[in-house]
């Protein structure tokens, strides 16, 4: 096989526009025989020969545009998919080993499905449906079911939950996510404000938790935080001690008595420095 007569990767690249001219060209590439597969697979992984490796994917993207069109139903461009599922060829290219005595798009379906489903995932919602392995199978084969059977029943939700190794809220999960659509938060321009389809904006707001009230309150208290701690230095060493362990320690609070004792004056003079300095603190944060 003369692979100098194969197209490059770029001049296949899906064209904007021109889908079908691209498709039409893929379906003419020669399918590789067997021992031309193999032989493409051991020039690439022996000698890095990447003339071998653009081969392996150039004649196998008939089939990503096969597996992509199995997807049509998602609402995404066909492009898009095909683009997609070509970089899970790609990776397959990369991956294969020929003497798992295995044709190379038979591996590369498992890369090229994996590759679109992601891409799926990604953009058929603004909020991702699935994110778990488990969710994702879940994702795919009860589309496929809710195809043939519509809203599922009790028994069937059982089916399928069994089917799939999955429990039955799951599966009625999903289906509610299926079934939903994207909704604009905000009201489009030329919607009326009676429609009844009220936009998420409208019953979505939370008047407690207003940004410029919190952070109005948030820089109050820092200011007054930093007052107190200024009138708290400005008093003497034992009128500080005696306001720390009355009132700011949170455990072991010591009495009056405790603190004449520490001090060597009575409760009441204790008490007397107390309200001093309680005094002082008072008027320094409200000058």
């Amino acid at each position: 096989m003369n692979t100098s007569l194969i197209p490059t990767t770029s001049a296949l690249a899906v064209p904007v526009g021109n889908l079908d001219s691209y498709i039409q060209a893929v379906y003419q590439l020669p399918i590789l025989s067997l021992e031309e597969e193999k032989s493409l697979t051991h020039r690439y992984r022996e000698q890095q020969d990447l003339e071998a490796a653009r081969a392996l994917v150039t004649h196998h993207l008939r089939f990503v545009v096969k597996v992509a069109r199995g997807y049509s139903g998602y609402g995404l461009a066909l492009g898009d998919l095909i683009q997609e599922g070509n970089i899970g060829l790609m990776k397959a290219v990369k991956r294969f080993d020929p003497d798992f005595n295995v044709r190379l798009v038979s591996f590369a379906v498992h890369w090229i499905r994996a590759e679109i489903h992601e891409f799926i995932l990604r953009n058929w919602r603004i909020v991702k449906v699935a994110t778990t392995k488990a969710q994702r199978k879940l994702f795919f084969n009860l589309r496929g079911a809710k195809k043939r059977l519509g809203w599922l029943n009790h028994e069937e939700v059982e089916s399928v939950a069994n089917d799939l190794g999955v429990s039955p809220s799951d599966v009625m999960e999903m289906e509610s996510r299926l079934s939903g659509q994207d909704i604009g938060f905000d009201l489009d321009a030329d919607d009326d404000e009676d429609n009844h389809h009220v936009a998420p904006v409208g019953y979505l707001e939370n008047g407690v938790a207003d940004p410029a009230q919190q952070l109005e309150q948030d820089d109050w208290s820092e200011h007054h935080k930093q007052r107190l701690l200024s009138a708290m230095h400005s008093l003497d060493e034992r009128s500080q001690d005696i306001l720390q362990q009355r009132w700011l320690d949170e455990d072991n609070k010591a009495t009056l008595h405790e603190l004449g004792a520490k001090y060597d004056i009575s409760a009441e003079r204790v008490r007397q420095l107390e309200n001093n300095a309680i005094k002082k603190l008072r008027n320094a944060i409200n000058s």
